[in-house]
């Protein structure tokens, strides 16, 4: 979401679907005669959305790599476009012949687990507990009343890049980033350069690269929702942080803001390459377009500068996990591959191919140190690998899985001026709480 992230009301609206058309008894029937291979072997349908030029042969690399690995199951990738993969794995459970394997997103986990859209782990990782191979706050995302209903996979963080000639410019030190919010006006302030009503340069806007949401939970570590299903909307922290982020807006103008949004959409003419945006926050990944359109960018990274001095660099992150739809044949075999696909040298594989944050601890530590990544490369995921710790989820609350809608505008209410921060605040969780009483 802007900014509980919109990929979380995407997956709301596709899990409350039901009767989906798109698959018959012929596609069921069809499927368990391919179950089984002419060599006995167990055959396994692994759903993914991976299909561009990079990462589609890095999955089917691993998938390779699986499939030599024993000698009873054999593992066959399938690609589904972004934005038909649940939709189908939906209607496809429902006609009773889903995929073994999908990749989902995990801050959804649990509400598929609680819509019995997930097999129920359990039974497996009593046997193979896995559990301690994963950052915790993954591993959490992933529980629906105590159990696993899929294993992380890949993740997210936000982080602060930096233009090193620009802060030199400034008169500001290339090596010491800003550690608190207070620094970041400061900073931003120097680095700004402003012609007329306009600007050459920005500074740093927050709310480029990151939504409301990860700023509130820099600033307090506190879902909207927490896990006892209290509604922490309108807190004095996050009341501080709305109307601090209001004084950025204001500090700009829509006029201003707008035209650099515009120019981010591009990824080869983003503002950050050319020197005319100072700081920005964004995904460890954004790396890879400095290594394409920027290489010769002078940069730095840093954690997210905190609110106050010992208040925690507090991120936030997503990613997705490998789970066994509801109803899949060959559960078992499935999960021997989830193991195999989500272990350190499969994750390792994946993380330094596709320059990508990876789930298990032990891979992207090692990961981190690869001799296939650049300097720059290795700065920017090690700093990554130091960020996780600090990341933060939003798991989708069973109890009000749409509740972004109803705070989404209140937050754009206050950015427009038709809201105090207050006003809008108090609002979003009237809104919210009369959701949870509805739904509980």
């Amino acid at each position: 979401m802007r900014h509980l992230k919109w990929l979380s009301v995407l997956f709301i609206a596709v899990l409350v679907l039901s009767g989906c058309n798109g698959f018959t008894k012929g596609d069921s029937a069809k499927k368990d005669k391919q179950a089984e291979g002419e060599d006995g072997k167990v055959v396994l349908d692994f759903w993914t959305f991976w299909g561009s030029e990079i990462r589609r042969p890095v999955v089917e690399k691993i998938v390779e790599d699986f499939n030599k690995s024993q000698d009873k199951i054999e593992v066959k990738h399938t690609f589904v476009p972004w934005g038909d993969i649940w939709t189908k794995e939906l209607a496809s459970i429902a006609a009773g012949s889903p995929p073994d394997v999908v990749i989902n997103d995990i801050n959804a986990t649990a509400l598929r687990g609680e819509k019995k859209q997930a097999e129920n782990l359990s039974k497996y990782l009593e046997k193979d507990d896995i559990s301690g191979n994963f950052y915790e706050e993954l591993w959490n995302a992933t529980l629906y009343e105590g159990d696993s209903y899929g294993i992380p996979f890949n993740t997210d963080t936000r982080v602060l890049f930096y233009n090193k000639d620009a802060f030199k410019e400034a008169g500001l030190d290339p090596e010491q980033p800003p550690k608190t919010w207070d620094e970041l006006w400061e900073f931003a302030e120097k680095l700004d350069v402003k012609n007329g009503d306009k600007y050459d340069r920005m500074g740093f806007y927050p709310l480029f690269g990151a939504g409301t949401d990860v700023w509130m939970l820099n600033a307090d570590k506190v879902n909207f929702i927490d896990e006892n299903d209290e509604v922490k909307i309108n807190t004095p922290e996050k009341l501080d942080t709305l109307k601090w982020l209001k004084s950025w807006h204001d500090k700009y103008g829509d006029n201003n803001i707008n035209s650099w949004q515009s120019q981010m959409e591009s990824q080869q003419g983003n503002p950050f390459f050319s020197g005319d945006l100072g700081m920005l926050v964004q995904q460890p990944t954004f790396f890879t377009q400095i290594r394409d359109y920027a290489p010769d960018l002078n940069f730095g990274v840093a954690l997210l500068p905190e609110k106050e001095p010992g208040n925690g660099n507090t991120s936030w992150g997503g990613g997705f996990v490998a789970e066994i739809p509801y109803g899949a044949k060959h559960p078992d075999e499935s999960w021997e591959f989830i193991k195999y696909l989500t272990d350190k040298e499969a994750q390792e594989y994946w993380a330094v191919k596709n320059f990508d944050n990876v789930a298990n601890k032990e891979a992207a530590e090692t990961a981190a140190e690869s001799d296939e990544f650049s300097e720059d490369g290795k700065m920017v995921y090690g700093l990554a690998v130091e960020a996780m710790p600090h990341t933060m989820l939003t798991p989708t609350p069973v109890v009000a899985p749409d509740f972004p809608t109803l705070i989404n505008p209140e937050f754009d209410n206050v950015y427009l001026g038709k809201k105090t921060p207050e006003q809008a605040l108090e609002d979003a969780e009237k809104k919210v709480q009369k959701l949870i009483d509805q739904n509980k």
